[in-house]
């Protein structure tokens, strides 16, 4: 087995400057998520999700970013899962975006609220009737006995909804509204590039960290 310690490489694609970046992080974080879709990357919308629970634990898990404008960054989920409860009890949250390819990481943090039961209906009518099926029949984070409970949960509810099941009422949208972002671009000599913008009185304001 390959010595872990000695896994390492030099980050050269690219950099990241201050003044050739947008002062607006919305558009910076716009510009890079195309040229991860322009790039064909492994699914460039994967981003990681960190919550805390109530005892002060923290947890991850990968969710898919599903929308994103001036409001915040948007995904969906069951609100009975471990992540839904932990947001319940503390509304904020971090993501996390890794395009190895590209030599990039974009952190974003704020706080976390649920979409309009109408935005998270019109998302779920949207979805593969398996996927609508899907959102009934796991009970999202919950010990089950076998797989074989996800199979009869599944056959029942299909069988219950047909071809339109309705969105559950446990299942639905979230939105990080962002207080701050981070651009990381990898660069030579592990010198690499991490620019920050924090909210400050409604003003974003832009600066670089020590790698």
């Amino acid at each position: 087995m390959t010595d872990i310690a000695d896994l390492r490489r030099s980050y050269e694609r690219a950099e990241l400057d201050e003044h050739a970046s947008s002062p607006d992080p919305l558009k910076q974080f716009e510009l890079w998520f195309q040229q991860a879709l322009d790039g064909q990357l492994p699914e460039p919308n994967a981003m990681t999700l960190a919550t805390v629970g109530e005892n002060g634990r923290p947890s991850t898990r990968i969710v898919l970013i599903k929308g994103f404008d001036a409001r915040g960054i948007v995904w969906y989920t069951n609100y009975h899962s471990r992540k839904g409860r932990e947001l319940a009890a503390r509304p904020f949250a971090a993501l996390q975006f890794h395009w190895v390819e590209l030599e990039r990481v974009v952190r974003v943090e704020g706080r976390v609220e649920q979409v309009d039961p109408e935005q998270s209906d019109a998302y779920y009518r949207t979805r593969p009737l398996d996927s609508r099926i899907g959102a009934w029949a796991s009970p999202q984070s919950e010990v089950i006995a076998s797989r074989g409970v996800l199979v009869a949960n599944a056959a029942k509810y299909g069988a219950m909804y047909l071809l339109n099941p309705p969105r559950p009422p446990h299942w639905g949208g979230y939105r990080l509204v962002p207080d701050s972002w981070e651009f990381w671009q990898g660069r030579k000599s592990r010198l690499h590039d991490r620019l920050r913008y924090r909210l400050d009185d409604g003003e974003w304001i832009r600066e670089r960290l020590a790698p």
